[in-house]
């Protein structure tokens, strides 16, 4: 191997060499591109510490951390300085370094790139001098000191910085401010591509534009494992975007990282002045602060894009949702929390709720004076102690609740009477068949046969009822004879009721009808047992079928108890019953007339309840369709 100090190569297996090698005063270190020792003379024992035979083959560990990218820089300026730029092919620094007792000495070092015989380079060599606090130290270090000092002011700006684009943007005018360059970028590494998101001295449409990762200087810089590197030549830089700079003679970049991946890449870019280690220091140095920088920007956009997102999805929620800080007052309160509670957010916030919350981790339903039903849900963050309460309106699945309870119970007693009716008559007949007389037997028959009607009827209802729940009701659309339909069911009913008196009016030329005709015999069935139920004193039943434009209509009226107000669309729901149909005096399990609506719909016609227009009593208003022209 060859070692050239100074532009003397000298062999170091040569004993003259190897003489005023291990003869000089001054420590004398070599390296191989790994960093590893090559040569440790003697006078580096006695500087430093280590012997040599330590030494050699290990990354020496003289380096302080803080100044890592300052050594760096000198090697990789070194690596890239070409022939005849007039200097003396070594750099000279004054700086600190390690001795093996842990002390700091103050040194300046002259490092030269090891070369062999067709000047490919083979490491470096320094040449280290013991200072003392000479004018030149003293400057080098105020100076030293100073970009120090305002590398940490521009530090901290950047870091106090949360906006992404604002901390690139300062990031490369800091850039120019302190290495000197005329321009500077930043590119972003997206998969295979790079993208300059950032520039200053450089055309603005430049900004956006991209190119190949590993075609670019970023990626040959990835692939050596280092984080900064200088590359100048019109061949290597003609083809680039950062062409774009008239005169440009050299490229500085290093890497910025982000949770420890390559993020992208600080350029600074020289078409004047010719960068030195210093620069390349800074570079690194400033490179690496910026991935700080962006990693807290990116942070806190990703933070502001949550926190969004988790507001959207409260806001849209249709569950109420209210967030209480550690003293239980309200911090957030959701649009859905207004509707259900009917409490404005600026009435709540810094309150307390409207009603007492749940211990965490469980749930309790609650009545509002609103009347309004709420299951609230407490949860607990443990990170802020804070307590999200979500709850939701309940009402209709309690009101449903109730209203089962009283169908289980209707039903049960429904079923109950015909039962104990038929069960007494049969044991009746089958005891004392020989001591009752037959017109005794046949009305104990006859009563029996009746009740099993009554509990036929009761399980139609019951079976259509779950069906039309399940919407499994099946009906048959086609034209039937409406006419012919109404006359049967009301011929069945005159004769049911001494004090009820049926009237049916239907106009001789009254159109077909396009539907079902069992399941409007039975819809109509159902609007005449009401009509007799709801009329306990009797009176006149009137029903009516007449053409109205495309539709048919037919009116079941009564001169009963009617409706009360509020109650005309609810009698349609299942296990419903108006405030007058008190069940214990006209029984019912309240599915009849949800199943009337629920063939009417089937059939494509619609059901309503009214007022009777004269007098008190209900007009039940059926409305089907004419079969559709051919």
């Amino acid at each position: 191997m060859r070692w050239q100090h100074e532009g003397v190569q000298l062999q170091v297996h040569d004993p003259i060499a190897r003489a005023v090698i291990e003869s000089a005063a001054d420590a004398i270190v070599a390296v191989d591109h790994e960093h590893r020792v090559t040569v440790w003379n003697p006078a580096a024992e006695r500087m430093f510490g280590w012997t040599a035979a330590e030494m050699t083959g290990r990354v020496p560990p003289i380096v302080p951390d803080e100044l890592t990218a300052e050594h760096n820089a000198v090697q990789e300026r070194l690596l890239t300085r070409r022939p005849g730029e007039g200097d003396t092919g070594r750099i000279s620094i004054a700086t600190r370094r390690f001795c093996r007792n842990g002390t700091l000495i103050d040194v300046r070092i002259d490092t030269s790139l090891l070369r062999d015989a067709h000047g490919e380079p083979l490491g470096w060599v320094g040449v280290y001098h013991p200072v003392e606090e000479d004018e030149v130290a003293q400057h080098h270090m105020a100076e030293r000191a100073r970009l120090v000092r305002r590398l940490n002011d521009i530090v901290a700006d950047l870091n106090a910085e949360l906006d992404l684009a604002t901390v690139l943007d300062r990031i490369t005018a800091a850039l120019i401010e302190l290495t000197g360059a005329d321009a500077a970028g930043f590119v972003r590494i997206e998969g295979e591509r790079l993208r300059l998101v950032s520039l200053t001295g450089l055309p603005e449409r430049m900004r956006g534009a991209t190119a190949d990762l590993r075609s670019s200087l970023v990626g040959e810089l990835l692939r050596t494992g280092k984080t900064i590197k200088m590359a100048g030549g019109e061949r290597r830089l003609g083809d680039l975007i950062w062409s774009e700079l008239p005169g440009l003679h050299t490229i500085t970049l290093g890497l910025s990282y982000l949770q420890n991946r390559p993020y992208g890449a600080l350029y600074a870019l020289f078409s004047g002045r010719r960068p030195g280690h210093t620069e390349l220091e800074l570079l690194e140095l400033l490179a690496g602060h910026a991935g700080v920088a962006v990693g807290n920007a990116v942070a806190f956009a990703e933070a502001v894009r949550q926190r969004a997102h988790e507001r959207a999805v409260i806001d849209a929620s249709a569950d109420g949702i209210a967030v209480l800080d550690r003293d239980g007052l309200v911090c957030q309160w959701n649009p859905a929390a207004t509707r259900l509670t009917g409490v404005p957010t600026d009435q709540v916030l810094g309150r307390r709720l409207p009603f007492e919350p749940p211990a965490p981790g469980s749930t309790r339903t609650l009545r509002l004076p609103s009347g309004v039903w709420l299951e609230v849900l407490a949860a607990e963050v443990a990170e802020t102690d804070e307590l999200v309460v979500d709850f939701r309106d309940v009402s209709e699945a309690k009101a449903l609740e109730e209203a089962k309870d009283l169908f289980l119970a209707t039903t049960s007693h429904e079923l109950r009477t015909p039962i104990t009716v038929v069960r007494g008559f049969a044991s009746t007949l089958v005891n004392r068949w020989d001591e009752l007389p037959d017109p005794d037997r046949r009305t104990a028959v006859a009563t029996i046969a009746d009740r099993a009607e009554s509990l036929a009827r009761l399980v139609e209802h019951l079976l259509l009822g779950s069906r039309a729940g399940a919407d499994e009701l099946a009906v048959t659309i086609d034209a039937f004879d409406l006419a012919h339909v109404v006359s049967g069911v009301v011929a069945g009913f005159r004769s049911l009721s001494p004090l009820h008196h049926v009237e049916l009016e239907l106009p001789p030329d009254l159109p077909l009808c396009h539907g079902d005709p069992l399941a409007t015999d039975i819809v109509l069935g159902q609007l005449l047992e009401n009509a007799f139920k709801y009329s306990p004193d009797g009176g006149v039943v009137r029903v009516r079928a007449h053409a109205e434009g495309p539709h048919l209509v037919v009116t079941v009226t009564d001169e009963g108890i009617g409706i009360a107000p509020g109650d005309h669309e609810r009698i349609f729901e299942r296990f419903v019953q108006g405030e007058a149909g008190d069940r214990r005096r006209f029984g019912g399990i309240g599915l009849g007339l949800y199943i009337v609506k629920r063939l009417t719909e089937a059939q494509n016609g619609t059901i309503t309840a009214l007022p009777a227009t004269h007098g008190p009593g209900t007009c039940m208003r059926l409305t089907l369709r004419q079969p559709p022209p051919h």
